[in-house]
Order: structure tokens, then C-alpha cells, then sequence
């Protein structure tokens, strides 16, 4: 079903969300869609299901700085496709990146390093203030 909606949107470039970038939205105050608007274009953003259990954790059982950084990307990732995802988060954000030919959105340095190694763009962050395609 989710595959049958991303394909609807052959000229929007797909955008998968990890945990970091959803956070890093109310850490700096970034407008994220717009700034994405001005690097692709066109775009359609999907979140792993993974990555909204691990917000969660982190809403339960992290410390001060990412509880409260949790709540509010909670809310936020309301609007977007929410898709069924297995494992670890990192690892299903480069899993559906690869299956849809998409983008990832990260700060982890780790996700980026492998995204690399498997040919994937990431966009990333910049002097805390931009984002940048690698």
C-alpha cells in the first residue's frame, strides 16, 4: 500500500527522516520543508515506524535535553507517512532510502558514513543553521 502511494509521486524526490533531523527541528530552529523545497524541488517526506518508537523511548526514558525535544517532533511527524519498518532505526532509514532511491535526512554521522558507502545522497545540517546535500 505505502509502495503504491510512493510511486504516485514520480517527480517528488523521496525524503526519509531519521531521528536526528526530526529533532534538530526544534533544537535550531530550522525550517526544514522549506529548505528542502529549496534543495529538491519537489519532495515527499516519509518517517520509518522505527524511528517514531525511538522518539517515543526517547520521550519515556531519555534525558532532559532529548525528552524534551521528543515531544514536540512527536506532534510534528503527525503529518507525514509513517512507514512499517522492522529493525533498528538507522538501519531502516537506509533500507527504505534504498528500496525508494531517496534521500536521507540526518545528522548522525553514522548514517552518513553508510549511506556513503552504499552510493545514497544524505542531507544534512550545516553551521547549525542550513541544510546541505553530501
Amino acid at each position: 500500500m505505502a509502495s503504491n502511494r510512493l510511486r504516485e509521486h514520480n517527480s517528488s524526490k523521496v525524503v526519509i527522516l531519521d531521528t536526528s533531523s526530526i529533532m534538530m527541528i526544534f533544537e535550531f530552529k530550522i525550517d526544514l520543508e522549506d529548505q528542502l523545497k529549496d534543495l529538491l524541488g519537489s519532495y515527499k517526506i516519509y518517517i520509518p515506524n522505527s524511528v517514531k518508537d525511538e522518539l517515543i523511548k526517547h520521550l519515556k526514558y531519555g534525558k532532559e535535553k532529548k525528552k524534551k525535544l521528543a515531544k514536540p517532533s512527536l506532534k510534528y511527524i503527525e503529518k507525514y507517512e509513517i512507514l512499517p519498518s522492522e529493525g533498528i532505526a538507522d538501519d531502516d532509514v537506509i533500507i527504505l532510502a534504498l528500496k525508494y532511491k531517496g534521500f536521507i535526512v540526518t545528522n548522525d554521522r553514522e548514517i552518513r558514513k553508510k549511506a556513503k558507502n552504499k552510493s545514497l545522497k544524505t542531507i544534512y545540517l550545516r553551521s547549525k543553521k542550513r541544510l546541505a546535500i553530501e
